[in-house]
């Protein structure tokens, strides 16, 4: 389990093709630290460490994640939005965070409000029943507000730290980001689903 509180941005430093898994390599301050078979999560994708040195870590993304996230977009030298497992005796200061990206969405715009970034994220409308006024969103690992919510967008502010110390700085009109909706949200979605049939 997650929070959204980014801790260290990842380097990609090559991409390998395995049948039909991808191999990553990342740089990244905290590789040193990791361990194998630890969870990571990489722009919110919670991906398995599968070899780490001093300098970097590797991990495996197989088909079905690829199918269900941005990872196919990633290309060398993209900065990656990095998270380990929650700690037990940690402070939890985002909210429930799986790692297991629900959708893509995209940056419809962004506007500089002199002081903070205001994103508009554009999804598929199937997922709209999953957000709510003012409820947690995680898009690429971060745990974030969101407002303003249409039939297939939503607004997200983001302030300088943020902006500096995520890849949020990287994004671009057109950028392609991964989405987890609020696991609260899901349950009582699945449970409404059931019971009203």
């Amino acid at each position: 389990m997650f929070t959204g509180i980014i801790e260290s941005l990842g380097t990609l430093e090559d991409i390998q093709f395995e049948n039909s898994n991808v191999r990553l390599t990342i740089q990244s301050a905290i590789s040193r630290e990791l361990k194998i078979d630890q969870s990571l999560a990489h722009n919110g994708v919670c991906l398995t460490v599968v070899q780490c040195d001093s300098n970097t870590h590797q991990v495996i993304a197989v088909d079905e994640t690829m199918r269900k996230t941005s990872i196919g977009n990633w290309k060398k030298g993209d900065l990656l939005n990095l998270e380990r497992c929650m700690q037990a005796n940690g402070r939890f200061d985002g909210h429930i965070v799986q790692g297991h990206v629900d959708a893509i969405a995209k940056v419809k715009e962004i506007k500089d409000e002199k002081g903070s970034w205001l994103f508009t994220f554009e999804f598929d409308a199937q997922f709209a029943p999953l957000i709510v006024e003012k409820g947690s969103v995680c898009i690429n690992g971060t745990s974030l507000t969101c407002f303003h919510i249409g039939i297939n967008t939503f607004n997200v502010a983001i302030i300088p730290y943020t902006f500096e110390h995520t890849n949020f700085h990287q994004l671009k009109q057109g950028s392609i980001v991964n989405i987890e909706f609020d696991i609260i949200g899901k349950y009582i979605s699945r449970m409404h689903n059931l019971t009203s049939h």
